[in-house]
């Protein structure tokens, strides 16, 4: 293996990481900047307010896109460790 070929299996690795946990970072963002709004609106300064909502949320997401991320995940094994091949 070239140092070539391991950059590049090294960068599909971090873009598939990023890939892979881009839509639960995102509803965590999402859902923290409502009960921010919600919590500036109602005067509530309540700081542990925003952690289960936010902890719900993305352990729903990650229960709902648990087959999308297995799919991805033996996509890339797959291509790794088949061919060698990088999709």
């Amino acid at each position: 293996m070239s140092l070539q070929q391991a950059t590049e299996f090294i960068r599909q690795a971090l873009i598939m990481a990023l890939v892979v946990s881009a839509p639960m970072l995102v509803i965590g963002l999402v859902v923290g900047i409502v009960v921010s709004l919600v919590q500036a609106l109602t005067q509530i300064q309540e700081q542990t307010l925003t952690f289960v909502p936010k902890i719900s949320a993305m352990i729903v997401a990650a229960i709902i896109l648990m087959p999308w991320i297995g799919q991805r995940l033996m996509d890339y094994a797959i291509a790794m460790f088949g061919t060698g091949q990088m999709p």
